[in-house]
């Protein structure tokens, strides 16, 4: 099984194994957000709107999930699951995406391939090899939507995150997007993490449009 981490990267690739533009440039809060929720699947931490808290510091054997655990676990602050967030995104996410994107080259989803021009490194792309692996992540987040079967969990806590985003487009039409939008609202109630994700992009976002506002032209 994909972590969390892992379905967000690939969902972040175009055709071409380039990085689709996050809304807000907000990846770092989405990748936090992914890991915290692989924790909370995992029996580590709980939340709710008060606080976070660790339920089990045993490692889960995942070193991106271990190093953000043990993180957690080191402090001696109370803090609520947005908090959190904003804490391990703004200590920056390199690692957790290198770990993501190093898993999905192990496990034959993706190879890694450097841009060359007259020898000089101009960048790097992650193509897909195996493409059943990302179809399979979009169909689930096809039939948690457009389906009135009760959801798994985990694919609701993915919805958030793909919702936080802004992902949707690049898998649906313009007219399924408004057909789900009451389903996407309802999935939203029912998961706090990704909840909370929206919630600080929406707040990052906000704060540009008014910095810009106040820009003189």
């Amino acid at each position: 099984m994909l972590t969390f981490a892992e379905e967000i990267m690939l969902l972040m690739l175009d055709d071409d194994g380039l990085f689709l533009p996050i809304r807000g440039g907000s990846v770092e809060h989405v990748l936090a957000g992914a890991v915290l929720m692989d924790l909370a699947f995992a029996n580590r931490i709980d939340t709710d709107p008060e606080q976070l808290v660790i339920l089990d510091r045993t490692p889960t054997g995942n070193p991106m999930l271990d190093r953000v655990l043990a993180r957690i676990a080191e402090s001696d602050e109370t803090k609520d699951t947005k908090s959190w967030l904003e804490t391990l995104a703004g200590q920056g996410t390199t690692e957790i995406r290198r770990q993501a994107l190093t898993s999905l080259i192990e496990r034959g989803i993706l190879e890694s391939q450097d841009e060359r021009f007259l020898w000089v490194f101009r960048s790097r792309r992650y193509p897909t090899i195996d493409g059943r692996v990302e179809r399979e992540v979009k169909l689930r987040i096809e039939d948690a939507l457009l389906s009135d079967d009760t959801p798994d969990p985990r694919d609701i806590a993915l919805i958030c995150l793909v919702d936080a985003c802004d992902f949707l487009r690049d898998i649906f039409s313009e007219r399924e997007i408004e057909r789900a939008t009451p389903r996407i609202e309802q999935l939203r109630k029912m998961d706090l993490i990704g909840r909370e994700v929206g919630r600080v992009i929406a707040k990052i976002e906000e704060s540009v449009m008014m910095a810009m506002a106040l820009t003189p032209h």
